[in-house]
């Protein structure tokens, strides 16, 4: 009940606004008054993104709904992007070993 209470402030409220820069949110999480999300497209990884998720979706989503004291933005990297990561700095590592 509560979740869907909360999507649909964010259907109505803040996905146009992040949408704008095409850009979304999704719940990770409520429990103990606390709404954990993770934002998505262009708006994730954004630097502005602890700023976005404090001033509209925190702003708004708190003010709709007194039951939720805090929004916090989860940030995770996908697994796809840490096994790139790992190739590129394994590369690159054994180029500098073979330059030695």
């Amino acid at each position: 009940m509560m979740l869907e209470k909360i999507e649909k402030v964010l259907e109505e409220d803040v996905r146009p606004k992040l949408l704008a820069h095409e850009g979304d949110v999704e719940i990770r999480e409520f429990k103990e008054g606390i709404l954990k999300v993770k934002l998505l497209g262009h708006c994730s990884g954004c630097p502005s993104a602890i700023v976005t998720t404090e001033e509209i979706i925190a702003e708004t989503v708190k003010e709709k709904i007194p039951e939720v004291k805090d929004v916090v933005l989860v940030q995770e990297v996908s697994d796809d992007l840490i096994d790139m990561a790992k190739k590129l700095l394994n590369h690159t590592y054994t180029e500098q070993q073979v330059r030695s």
